[in-house]
């Protein structure tokens, strides 16, 4: 029963109080939205890891990797692991057991070709192959006792990429994108920017494996149109509409005979590609950067691999800023192919080194411009390195025993070397750093725990590192060894 009269009623409210009153829920409504993807990426990282434990496990000290994937396999005594015993007994037999790798058609010790020199505060060695990223070395955290499993490249890629050297695992793009999701609606978690160079093992280097379709890279070209299809045939939106509508009928009618992550997976990526044809034109659009920013990165390099890079590692800082979790970029293709030179070791790497050496710093100096690089985790890595012996006269063949790559951004020490090889550079002999160590550092960095991101996948809990790994404490800054 109403407690009054009846005789009265209240005042008709206004549009205009209306809207004011009710404005905080419409901010209600869109910080609602803005969170959305964020709680999703909570969701995943409860769901893997039987939803005891927060999304991010650790304190996260990046947001974002990109990862400049050096395919063929990156010499470390001609790049950043100078041996001047190797210079004084170059030409003489080689006075060490050499153990099997790939082709053995091994020669005599074969010093670098290339002058090494200190640079930077620090006064890390560089190779004369990186003139612009030697600038940039006070940056760098250089690891120069990385080794792998394998050394033959398809295995050796499948490796790197997803910690197991058979195809069918998914990629550590994928764990990443997985475990964190992504900051922004419009765009994939996972980003693959293919500069022309498919590695071996081919695009599982770069797969979902058994976790969901939805994580599975998404590839870009850096120039002309990014992606396939990008640009609707339709001839008005309201067509467009109309089959968007159609499909999400006949998708609901499907779903409701049972779940498939299939089904699930292929509406996710549908309705992202939707949001992606209005959102990869304005990121690929390079026209609002300045002049001075292409030039620093290569734009207008004479060399066309230069160009190609310049783009790629543009579109990297781009792609981080607009909060893409895990971003990997290939080489381009130079006229010596990859970095896989078993003859004619200085035509081909300074080929490869003159393609990525200008964009590659300037990405570092650009990220650091723009407070980037705390947030972002930058890794320069191949799957291998390369023998201190000539193959033939004047190559080197695969070596995964010993090598150099090198990390930078936030959470890493700066101007820093970790590891060493022996006097030749053949293999590791001071903090040796597995395949799995290093994917554990990288999952640590983003907050996570290697041993917790989990999928349960034929019978057992699967993770990037398997049974193995440990984080590189030595390699972290204080505020990331937590």
């Amino acid at each position: 029963m109403s407690s009054h009269c009846g005789n009265f009623q209240p005042p008709p409210v206004s549009r205009r109080a209306m809207l004011s009153q009710l404005s905080c829920g419409f901010g209600a409504l869109a910080l609602g939205g803005l969170y959305a993807s964020r709680a999703n990426a909570e969701m995943l990282t409860r769901i893997a890891t039987g939803g005891s434990l927060p999304a991010v496990h650790l304190g996260a000290s990046v947001r974002s990797v990109i990862f400049l994937y050096q395919d063929g396999g990156p010499s470390q005594v001609d790049s950043f692991d100078p041996k001047p015993r190797l210079t004084r007994e170059n030409g003489q037999p080689v006075p060490f057991s050499k153990a099997q790798t790939q082709f053995n058609d091994d020669g005599n010790l074969l010093a670098s070709p290339w002058k090494f020199a200190r640079h930077g505060q620090s006064g890390i060695e560089v190779s004369e192959l990186f003139p612009h990223l030697a600038t940039m070395v006070d940056e760098l955290c250089v690891i120069r006792s990385m080794t792998s499993e394998f050394s033959e490249h398809t295995n050796a890629n499948y490796f790197l990429h997803t910690g197991a050297g058979l195809a069918g695992r998914p990629s550590m793009g994928a764990w990443c994108s997985y475990g964190l999701g992504c900051e922004s609606s419009n765009l994939p978690g996972f980003v693959v920017l293919d500069g022309g160079l498919t590695p071996p093992g081919g695009l599982d280097c770069f797969s979902n494996g058994f976790l969901p379709a939805t994580h599975q890279a998404s590839r870009m070209k850096p120039r002309a149109q990014p992606i396939a299809n990008l640009v609707s045939r339709d001839q008005d939106a309201s067509e467009a509409l109309c089959k968007r509508t159609l499909l999400e009928r006949l998708d609901e009618r499907f779903q409701s005979r049972g779940s498939s992550d299939a089904v699930e997976s292929a509406i996710a990526n549908q309705e992202l590609a939707f949001r992606m044809q209005a959102s990869v034109p304005a990121l690929a659009n390079v026209d609002g950067e300045s002049e001075a920013v292409r030039r620093m990165y290569g734009f207008e390099a004479k060399d066309e691999a230069t160009r190609i890079y310049a783009h790629e590692c543009l579109l990297a800082r781009r792609l981080v800023e607009r909060g893409v979790r895990f971003v990997e970029l290939t080489i381009p293709r130079t006229a010596n192919d990859r970095w896989d030179q078993h003859s004619d070791l200085r035509k081909g790497h300074e080929d490869n080194a003159r393609a990525v050496d200008q964009p590659t710093a300037a990405l570092l100096y650009d990220l650091k411009r723009l407070g980037l690089l705390e947030s972002t985790l930058v890794v320069w890595a191949g799957e291998f390195g390369r023998t201190p012996f000539a193959q033939g006269s004047n190559g080197r063949d695969h070596n995964p025993f010993g090598y150099s790559i090198w990390l930078a951004g936030g959470g890493v020490k700066r101007g820093f070397v970790y590891g060493e090889t022996d006097e030749y550079g053949y293999k590791a002999v001071e903090n040796p750093v597995s395949m799995h160590d290093l994917h554990a550092t990288i999952l640590h960095l983003l907050g996570v725990d290697h041993r917790r991101l989990t999928w349960r996948f034929g019978g057992r809990d699967m993770r990037l590192t398997d049974v193995h790994g440990h984080v590189v404490q030595g390699i972290l800054d204080q505020t990331a060894s937590g």
